[in-house]
């Protein structure tokens, strides 16, 4: 049961580092992107084209790749998001969600149905692993995925809190119409915003498809456990985000070890008892916050 624990931890960096760009996207943007599993997903088969073509390592691909898709979230919030957030709350999430199915079906034309993987491409640190005290073996990816991602949050943290453009992105977040009133270009600050976000689902793409096999239609499924860690983790805290993937991994990871159904179950039954524990603390189901709510809808 401890190996799962270590197991879960580790698998929770990989999670926070995918959360992280949708958790920062709804933060100064006020939308959910539907398509961030899919993004991810096209920045592991950017990598993966790279190092078929060129017979370069995935880490270095990486590095051509990551600034072609932080283009990419400008262009898609400058072209595509901003202009569907005029429509209200609905438009956005069918514009994401039809992006989500151009992708895919992109991705299925160009590479196929087959799954695919650059575990072959990173040699031995696909399997290699650190022993320690207990009998207890830790693999050398998970360990980088974990300490890339408190290094990709670290960074971003000092972009938000030490930087120009952090101050103006809080501020962006905080009210937009307030902040371009005090002179910030709130829709180069969401620009900017959906850059990083994109960015950072591409680098968890690279690592998912070198610890797992990878399909044209695994983007909904890592959407999901992103929104998960989101949710438990708190919108907006990246460190909460951290916190929320290692719970939601920790969860899995325990869950498969009691039973090989119970990875997936562990983690969603884990989310659905935090949202129960919210929305009792809250006071949503009190009979006074119930009543009232039936009034209101009443007198509508």
């Amino acid at each position: 049961m401890s190996d799962a624990i270590i197991q879960g931890i580790l698998l929770g960096g990989y999670y926070a580092m995918l959360a992280s760009g949708l958790s920062l996207i709804f933060g100064v943007a006020r939308f959910i992107n539907l398509a961030h599993g899919d993004l991810a997903l096209l920045s592991a088969y950017l990598v993966l084209t790279l190092v078929r073509q060129f017979d370069i390592n995935p880490f270095a691909a990486l590095v051509v790749v990551l600034p072609v898709m932080a283009a990419l979230g400008w262009l898609l919030q400058q072209w595509l998001f901003a202009r569907t957030m005029r429509g209200g709350i609905l438009l956005p999430l069918l514009t994401t969600f039809g992006l989500s199915a151009a992708i895919q079906n992109g991705i299925y034309g160009a590479f196929g149905s087959d799954a695919a993987s650059l575990g072959n491409y990173i040699g031995s640190l696909s399997w290699d692993s650190f022993d320690v005290p207990f009998g207890i073996s830790i693999g050398k990816l998970p360990v980088l995925t974990f300490v890339t991602a408190v290094v990709a949050l670290g960074a971003l943290q000092f972009v938000l809190s030490r930087t120009r453009f952090g101050r103006a992105l809080r501020a962006t977040s905080q009210d937009s119409e307030a902040a371009r009133l005090s002179g910030v270009d709130s829709e180069r600050v969401q620009r900017g915003a959906a850059a990083i976000a994109v960015a950072l689902a591409g680098l968890a793409g690279a690592f998912l498809a070198m610890r797992a096999l990878i399909n044209p239609y695994s983007g909904p499924a890592e959407l999901i456990y992103a929104f998960e860690a989101v949710v438990i983790g708190g919108i907006g805290s990246l460190w909460g985000t951290l916190l929320g993937g290692i719970v939601l991994g920790v969860a899995q990871c325990v869950g498969a070890a009691v039973s090989p159904q119970g990875f997936q179950l562990a983690g969603h039954l884990v989310f659905l008892a935090w949202l129960g524990v919210r929305f009792y603390r809250s006071g949503a189901a009190g009979p006074s916050s119930l009543r009232a709510r039936i009034l209101k809808w009443r007198s509508a």
